[in-house]
């Protein structure tokens, strides 16, 4: 059974930074691409970023380039997102998820989340 979960995420002021894990069981992680992402209150799930199971090739939506940072640990089976410059609208759960996905219509092997706000 897949297990994913997220932790990390917290209130933090504009142009803070978080550092969010995802810890992953139940599968072999290190065979695995991941994604990471977020679901804003009353909107659907947007995807954020997404990394090869080597970690060699990453990939960022346009508004979090520059300013998050995807990476894992295959030898700690975690998968983790660097958070720089949050802005108000990076608020929102964020979820880590088996695979290259973005989670339309919440088809998915995910975790639980983790809240990130961004608010002064």
């Amino acid at each position: 059974e897949v297990q994913l979960v997220e932790s990390g995420g917290d209130l933090v002021q504009p142009g803070g930074s978080l550092r969010l894990s995802c810890a992953a069981s139940g599968f072999t992680f290190k065979g695995s691409a991941m994604s990471w992402v977020r679901q804003a209150p009353g909107k659907g799930f947007e995807l954020v970023s997404q990394i090869t199971a080597g970690g060699a090739i990453t990939y960022y939506v346009e508004s979090v380039k520059g300013r998050f940072t995807i990476s894992r640990d295959n030898a700690k089976n975690t998968v983790y997102l660097q958070l720089n410059s949050l802005k108000t609208e990076d608020t929102a759960m964020y979820y880590c998820a088996k695979g290259f996905t973005d989670c339309t219509g919440g088809r998915c092997d995910r975790g639980q989340g983790t809240q990130v706000t961004v608010s002064s």
